[in-house]
Order: structure tokens, then C-alpha cells, then sequence
């Protein structure tokens, strides 16, 4: 009953704030704002803090941040740390596990608030836990979220264009992410050297760099072989030399599981460990995740929603079909909006055939989210290969009809969510379960 009420009154300050935080956007300048803003969030986290009893002081964190593959490569951290025997928490905006129990992220947001943030942390402490992996959005560090926790190891996956709507300048976006290296002071930091954005991020790393990347870095990726069965590699560095194998495929897991394998070393986790740790990670929801039912070509649901997502995706698929690539995927409403022509022109480059149609509205005009998204797409010539359906399971539908033996039918932007937000309203939908039920009634 405590708890419940002190819940209810959470719930109301968050309410009244709420209000007069609208109320103050209209009569207070911006830079005013921001920095009651920042203030009443330091202070949440703060309180969130000492009501859970400060229960990250002594836990081990891992923090991973990044555009894409952040999910995934929690997801394969944590495999890596069990197969040596170890109990983790993992929290992600797919799943959070702790000591080996699964359950959905049913907010659908990384680390959504400090409230969460304490009360996993409380939850992983009295589980006895030896390491916490906590994926790290720019929002959650803007917004001081995980303020309080200390981080001893932080990877940063890659950083292209995404959130421009909250941020306003990559710039900006980057700087956000930065914070977990410049404001917690890991003692171990590992980048991406192939990606653009290396230079910016190793500039603010003062101790313990590690790098990885194909050509030169600490860890060095050798001979990939990108398979429809898996995804092999061989991981170099002066520790030796460890073969890397995952059901998994694409290019961009190989990053995902090079990260996982390196930060394993890091722990002086057995190499044989970290190869068993990898190669035990089947799948992870809602990333290039498979639906089966008897249907003569290949179903995969990706998460995929940023244009570099999308590219990614794509390119994978294309390097391992003989078939037409498909992509049935639209653009999220109340999101920076600066990525929807470009999300189109990347589906027209890449995808044979492209049904256009709602991701999440939220409260914007779902007509002028694909406007904006078709344009990319005649922008880049693909007027010719692309059919417009609003209603999403309709959309579905068409490209499942159209699909024939060998080709590949990628639904790109919802991934492993239960509900999409139409006109502000949450509406139950689950696209492996979607897809499944279309699946068996025309086949």
C-alpha cells in the first residue's frame, strides 16, 4: 500500500510539472528554461537516488551508447560475462534481464527515467549481480538519468544522424553521447575507429582507449565471411588472435560482437568463454529476427529507423539474397524530421520494391510523415518501385503477396515494440505476431 501511494504521488508531482513546465515554455526564455530544466532534473535523479538508497555505488557498470547496435551489443556483453560463469543485469530498450530472468522493456525507451534507472539498479543490487549492462541513449544523458552511477567500462557503437528534432545539430548529438566518457570517467573506454565520428569521441578519452576497426586499431577485423547461415570473423590484437562465429548476420554485427568479444578480454574472460558467450546469443528481439511459417521466402523484423539503420539492413540482405529485396518500413511522427527524405532516398538506392506506410504516428499527420519520406524516394529515382499503403497490415500484405521464392521481405521500424502510437493513442501490435498471422493466411 506504501508503495502504491508513493507511486500515486509520483505520479502526480510528475503530472503538475508537467504543466507547469508548458506553461513555462510560453513566458520564460529559452536559455531560462534549460537551465530550470537541467536543475529539476539533477535533482530528480538526485532524490531517485537516495529513496533506492544509492543502490549503484558498489555494482560494476558497463554503459554502451551509439547510434545503432546498442541493444545488440548489450545483448552479447552479457552472454559473454554468463558463459564465464558470472550473473549480469542488462537493461535495454528491448529487454531487461537480471540474473539470467528475461522480461520486454514494455516502456519501449532506454533507461526512461532516473526512477527507472534506481530502481534497476536496486533490483540488480539485491540480486547480487557481478556486472550491469545499461544501454545509454543522449537523451537519458542530457537528462542526467543515469546521474549517480558510476561506469567503469563505456563503448560507443557508431554515431550517425538520428534525435536532430531534440538535439538540433550532430554536433549537439554527439556531445550528448560524449558525456558518458567526459562526465562518468570510465576507466576503460572502447571506440569504433572505422566510424566517422572517432576523432571527436577519442579527443575526450583520458585514459584506457581500446579501439577496433578493419584496418587500424588495437583490435583489428580480419577476414569476415558474411554468410545467409551466420557471420564468421577472426579478431586480432597483441593479446593473439580469437575466431569469432554468430548465427547473427550483417556487417554491423560484426562490430556488435567485436565490442562484446573485446570488453570479455577486458575482463580477462577466457577466450574459448567469450567464443561460447557469442556464439550462445540466437537472436535478439526485434533485430533482424526471422518469422517462419512455411512461406517460400525470408521474413526478417528489424528495429531499423534511422537512414543509416535502414542502410545497414539492407545492405546485409542485399550481400546475402539472390532474390528481390522487399522493404515494407514509414517514418516515426514527432521525430526529427530532417531524416525522412533521406531515409526514402536510402530505400530507393538499396530495396527493389518499397511499401511505404505508417510507423508510429504519434500525434502528427500520418499522410505527411510518408510526403516526406516519397519524396527521398523520387529523389533518388525509385518513383517506379514503390507503392504507398497507409494501414500498415495491409502493407504487410501486399509485399507477403508480391514476394516470391528467394526473395527477402525486411519490416523495418517497429521491431520488438507490443504497441505503436497512432494519434497519441497506444494501440496493441506486435509485428512478429502480424506478420506471422498474414503469413499463415495466405500460405
Amino acid at each position: 500500500m506504501e508503495v502504491y501511494r508513493l507511486s500515486f504521488v509520483l505520479g502526480y508531482i510528475k503530472y503538475i510539472m508537467s504543466a507547469i513546465k508548458r506553461l513555462a515554455r510560453k513566458v520564460i526564455p529559452k536559455n531560462a528554461i534549460k537551465k530550470a530544466e537541467n536543475s529539476y532534473r539533477k535533482q530528480k535523479a538526485v532524490t531517485a537516488n537516495l529513496i533506492y538508497g544509492n543502490p549503484a555505488k558498489n555494482l560494476n557498470v558497463i554503459a554502451i551508447t551509439g547510434t545503432n547496435g546498442k541493444t545488440t551489443t548489450c545483448a552479447f556483453i552479457s552472454s559473454v560475462i554468463k558463459a564465464a560463469g558470472l550473473k549480469t543485469a542488462v537493461y535495454t530498450t528491448a529487454f531487461i534481464e537480471i540474473n539470467g530472468v528475461n522480461e520486454p522493456n514494455k516502456s519501449h525507451m532506454t533507461v526512461a527515467s532516473a526512477w527507472s534507472v534506481q530502481r534497476f539498479m536496486s533490483r540488480a543490487k539485491k540480486a547480487n549481480v557481478d556486472w550491469v549492462v545499461l544501454e545509454v541513449t543522449s537523451h537519458a544523458l542530457d537528462q542526467f538519468r543515469i546521474l549517480g552511477v558510476p561506469i567503469k567500462i563505456v563503448a560507443v557503437t557508431n554515431i550517425s544522424q538520428d534525435h536532430l528534432d531534440y538535439h538540433g545539430t550532430m554536433q549537439n548529438y554527439a556531445t550528448a553521447k560524449a558525456r558518458l566518457i567526459t562526465d562518468f570517467k570510465p576507466d576503460k573506454v572502447l571506440l569504433n575507429a572505422d566510424d566517422d565520428w572517432y576523432g571527436f569521441f577519442a579527443d575526450k578519452v583520458k585514459q584506457g582507449l581500446t579501439t577496433v576497426g578493419k584496418n587500424m586499431a588495437s583490435y583489428q577485423i580480419k577476414a569476415v565471411s558474411l554468410k545467409p547461415s551466420g557471420t564468421s570473423y577472426t579478431l586480432v590484437c597483441s593479446r593473439g588472435v580469437v575466431d569469432i562465429k554468430t548465427c547473427l548476420v550483417g556487417d554491423f554485427n560484426v562490430y556488435n560482437t567485436a565490442m562484446a568479444a573485446i570488453i570479455g578480454q577486458m575482463l580477462d574472460i577466457d577466450n574459448r568463454l567469450i567464443q561460447k558467450g557469442i556464439s550462445d546469443v540466437p537472436i535478439v528481439p526485434g533485430r533482424m529476427e526471422p518469422v517462419e511459417a512455411g512461406q517460400p521466402f525470408t521474413v526478417l523484423v528489424d528495429y531499423a529507423v534511422t537512414p543509416d539503420a535502414i542502410k545497414s539492413v539492407l545492405e546485409a540482405v542485399r550481400g546475402l539474397t539472390k532474390g528481390k529485396v522487399r522493404l515494407v518500413f514509414g517514418a516515426t511522427g514527432d521525430r526529427d524530421k530532417s531524416k525522412r527524405p533521406i531515409m526514402g532516398q536510402v530505400a530507393s538506392k538499396l530495396a527493389d520494391y518499397i511499401y511505404l506506410t505508417d510507423d508510429e504516428t504519434y500525434t502528427e499527420d500520418g499522410d505527411s510523415i510518408r510526403e516526406a519520406v516519397k519524396q527521398g524516394i523520387v529523389e533518388a529515382g525509385g518513383q517506379d518501385k514503390f507503392v504507398e499503403i497507409a494501414d500498415r497490415k495491409q502493407a504487410i500484405k501486399k509485399a507477403f503477396k508480391d514476394a516470391l521464392a528467394g526473395d527477402v521481405v525486411i519490416l523495418a521500424g517497429i521491431g520488438h515494440q507490443d504497441y505503436r502510437n497512432q494519434g497519441g493513442k497506444k494501440i496493441p501490435w506486435d509485428e512478429r505476431v502480424v506478420a506471422k498471422e498474414l503469413l499463415k493466411e495466405i500460405y
